[in-house]
């Protein structure tokens, strides 16, 4: 296994939240460390990891956590003046801490909690839900923006993982979070409104080197997968159909994850394999270059307006994110 950023997108009701938790099951299964983010408003990962709803409640929410988040990433970076200055963007560089899978950190004991999986556990953490407060005040981006400040800064690994179940739609465009990921998988269901952010998402992508593969979900014979393929092509990797095992786990009463019926648990192995073959082609210079691109895309259309501070002038020319990166002093 390798070390890898996975994303899984689509709109809402087409089973992204399942097919990811899925994915993270099969992954624990395999022993590997895991850190799974729910990213999405509509916070649904933590029940499909098999948390009950008073569990699912006590998740700390990342977005209300935004001030200590950037406090310990900002680190003793000297282009970042204060910890307020810094947007969802703001990406690292010379001083700035970083997250790791596998460490403990002030950030992990503040948003994430272990979540035990068939003898395995994954680090689970959660953007929060939108709650009335947020009402006619602020954007719920505010809220997504403290999973694209930790992914900026995150550093995964060799046989590492970080899965995020992203928000419904085309949402991620407006800030560049769709570039933060070595593979993304477009869940859709074989109808026409099922392929359409698929259509976005081609479009949207074409022009930063994102690796998209679709997961055709609800495919329940030949006349839907012969729609999908028409409809998307090459980019179809797999199709998942009916499963009990899930319907159980929807229940709240999941069965052994090695129950798991056997059509899907290789479409599981197809989504890994096929995560795992996109390492060969990652490209730490390209991927930091995309993360300043749309840092400074922001602080033009709205960044240096809200904090008073030309955030130009937080990047850092010589820094590139790669595994090697050494940790501040």
């Amino acid at each position: 296994m390798v070390n890898m950023k996975i994303a899984f997108v689509g709109k809402g009701g087409s089973g992204k939240t399942t097919l990811s938790s899925l994915f993270i099951r099969h992954l624990a299964a395999l022993g590997a460390p895991v850190i799974a983010v729910d990213a999405d408003i509509n916070q649904h990962l933590g029940p499909a990891l098999g948390l009950d709803d008073e569990q699912a409640a006590e998740l700390p929410a990342m977005g209300a956590r935004l001030p200590l988040i950037k406090d310990y990433l900002r680190g003793s970076n000297p282009r970042i003046a204060s910890a307020d200055t810094m947007i969802k963007t703001t990406p690292p560089g010379e001083g700035s801490r970083l997250l790791r899978v596998r460490e403990n950190n002030p950030v992990y004991d503040a948003c994430a909690r272990p979540v035990e999986l068939d003898g395995g556990a994954v680090r689970l953490m959660v953007t929060g839900p939108f709650t009335e407060a947020d009402l006619g005040v602020s954007c719920y981006h505010s809220k997504t923006g403290a999973v694209e400040l930790c992914l900026n800064h995150l550093v995964d690994g060799r046989d590492e993982y970080v899965v995020v179940d992203m928000t419904a739609g085309s949402d991620s465009f407006a800030s560049g979070m769709f570039t933060r990921f070595d593979m993304t998988f477009l869940v859709a269901e074989p109808t026409r409104k099922g392929v359409s952010v698929y259509r976005q998402y081609k479009e949207y992508a074409r022009d930063f080197g994102v690796t998209l593969k679709v997961v055709g979900n609800k495919v329940q014979g030949q006349d839907d997968l012969d729609f999908l393929r028409a409809e998307v092509g090459d980019d179809l990797l797999v199709t998942v159909g009916h499963s009990d095992w899930v319907r159980a786990m929807e229940k709240g009463r999941p069965p052994r994850f090695d129950l798991l019926e056997e059509p899907n648990s290789a479409a599981l192995q197809t989504l890994r394999s096929t995560a795992d073959a996109a390492y060969a082609v990652r490209d730490w210079e390209r991927y930091t270059r995309q993360m300043v691109h749309f840092h400074l895309k922001n602080a033009q259309s709205w960044g240096n307006a809200k904090t008073g501070a030309d955030l130009a002038a937080q990047v850092d020319p010589a820094f590139v994110l790669r595994e090697s990166v050494a940790a501040p002093a």
